[in-house]
């Protein structure tokens, strides 16, 4: 059931989101193969790189209750124990400072991007 779910989430992405995942499928973001609606553990990341170990997470006014703090708290503390970092953008920068929005991703992602592969080691190859 949860592919379904994340095909569910991905059919289903707000304005903000699709309005980022155009973004994120941009040359200056391909190096980082950036995915949507990926599940880590019990949780669905709305974007993840596994390349550059980020997750980007699209917050709208509901992130602001209570228990939806409490929620995201311990989902990016379990994220954060996978050796992911994560990003928080609300749904306001994103429609209204989008380009500010990517500079700020940019800025976390690694540079040069991590190669897939690693080189290989002095006599080797």
């Amino acid at each position: 059931m949860t592919i379904d779910r994340a095909r569910n989430l991905r059919r289903r992405m707000s304005l903000p989101e699709a309005t980022l995942w155009n973004i994120l499928r941009a040359d200056a973001f391909t190096p980082f193969h950036f995915r949507r609606q990926v599940q880590l553990g019990p949780f669905y990341a709305d974007f993840a790189s596994h390349r550059a170990k980020l997750v980007i997470e699209v917050d709208g006014s509901q992130h602001s209750a209570d228990g939806e703090i409490a929620y995201d708290a311990r989902r990016d503390a379990f994220i954060r124990r996978q050796g992911f970092r994560v990003l928080h953008v609300t749904t306001l920068d994103v429609l209204t400072n989008l380009d500010g929005v990517a500079t700020t991703i940019l800025a976390h992602l690694p540079h040069p991007p991590a190669s897939p592969v690693p080189p290989p080691h002095k006599g080797e190859g």
